[in-house]
C-alpha cells in the first residue's frame, strides 16, 4: 500500500505462541477465547508482524520479530516452529539484509528486537543489518542494559549489545521526526520508554502501534497485558491515540494479531474496534 509517500508492505518473522491469560490481563478467559482459543498449554497464536517502509530514498525496517539464534527449548515454550523467517520475507520482494538503511525497534524485547542480529559463518553474533542505523528510546536501552527479575528474561543483551560494539546505534530521546515523513512516539505503558512510529505525509497517516495494542482486542480500552509493566499508563496512552487514529482517519497495524494486520479504527457501541483493510483498499494505495 501507500500512505503519502512511503510504499508500505507489512512482512513477518512467523507466528509465536504465548500464554493467553497473561495476554488478556483481568479479562476473564471466557471472554477472550471466543477470540483468540488457547492451545492445550494455554497458548494464543501470534503473529510477529513487522513493516517494511521505503520513501525519501530510504529503507526502513519497523521491529525485527524473534530472530533465528535461538535455541529448541526457547522454541518449544514460545512456539516458535515450522516458520517463515523474516529474511525469507525481505528475499521475497527482492532484498537482502545489506538493503535496509534503517532499523526501528518499538521496545527490546526478545520477539520485537531478536531479529536485529545473527550468527555469522563463525558464530559470532553480529548485526542481522550490516548497512543499518537502528533507532531505539534511550530510556529502553537504558532499562534493557539494566532489567530487574520480572524484565531479565525478555531482555536478551545479544539481541541488542552487538549494535553497539558496531557504533550503528542511534539513541533517542523522546518524540522525533528521524526522517522527512517518519516519526517515532513516545507510548508508554507496556514499557516506559515504549515508543511507536508513525509514517505518512499530507492528510495521510499510518502508525506501527508496537505492542500499545498488540491484537485487535486490544482496542478495547480494559484489555491490557499482564506483561505491561504501567498498566494504567497504557490505559491512558491508549485513551488519547485512539482518539487521534479515529479523528485524523490513520491506519494502524498491528504487530501481533494472527488475521487482522491492519486498518482505521472504528468507534461503536462506544467501544474502540478496527475496520481491516480491504483488498481493494490495498490495491487503491491506501
Amino acid at each position: 500500500m501507500r500512505i503519502g509517500e512511503f510504499e508500505v508492505v507489512i512482512i513477518t518473522d512467523g507466528y509465536e505462541r504465548l500464554d493467553g491469560g497473561a495476554m488478556f490481563g483481568v479479562v476473564p478467559k471466557v471472554l477472550w477465547e471466543k477470540t483468540n482459543p488457547p492451545d492445550d498449554r494455554n497458548r494464543i497464536l501470534m503473529g510477529l508482524n513487522c513493516l517494511l517502509v521505503t520513501g525519501n530514498g530510504k529503507r526502513i525496517l519497523i521491529d525485527t520479530g524473534v530472530g533465528s539464534k535461538n535455541d529448541p527449548k526457547f522454541c518449544d515454550i514460545y512456539g516458535i516452529e515450522g516458520r517463515s523467517s523474516l529474511l525469507d520475507s525481505l528475499k521475497g520482494y527482492g532484498l537482502e539484509p545489506g538493503d535496509i538503511d534503517i532499523v526501528i525497534n518499538t521496545h527490546l524485547h526478545f520477539d520485537h528486537a531478536g531479529g536485529n542480529t545473527c550468527r555469522d559463518e563463525k558464530g559470532r553474533v553480529a548485526p542481522t543489518f550490516p548497512n543499518a542505523r537502528y533507532f531505539t528510546q534511550k530510556g529502553e536501552w537504558d532499562v534493557a542494559l539494566n532489567p530487574n527479575e520480572r524484565t531479565r528474561a525478555t531482555y536478551l543483551k545479544e539481541n541488542f549489545l552487538p549494535l553497539e560494539e558496531a557504533k550503528c546505534l542511534e539513541l533517542i530521546d523522546g518524540d522525533v521526526e528521524i526522517i522527512k515523513g517518519v516519526s517515532l512516539l513516545k507510548t508508554p505503558g507496556h514499557t516506559m520508554h515504549h515508543q511507536s512510529v508513525l509514517i505518512g505525509s499530507g492528510s495521510e497517516r499510518g502508525l506501527f502501534i508496537g505492542d500499545l495494542i498488540p491484537m485487535s482486542p486490544h482496542l478495547h480500552l480494559p484489555y491490557i497485558m499482564a506483561y505491561d509493566l504501567y498498566p494504567l499508563t497504557t490505559l491512558e496512552t491508549k485513551r488519547w491515540l485512539l482518539k487521534r487514529a479515529m479523528e485524523e482517519d490513520w491506519i494502524i497495524f498491528l504487530d501481533h494479531d494472527p488475521k487482522i494486520k491492519a486498518g482505521r479504527v472504528r468507534n461503536a457501541n462506544n467501544r474502540y474496534m478496527v475496520e481491516e483493510l480491504s483488498m481493494h483498499d490495498l490495491m487503491e494505495g491506501e
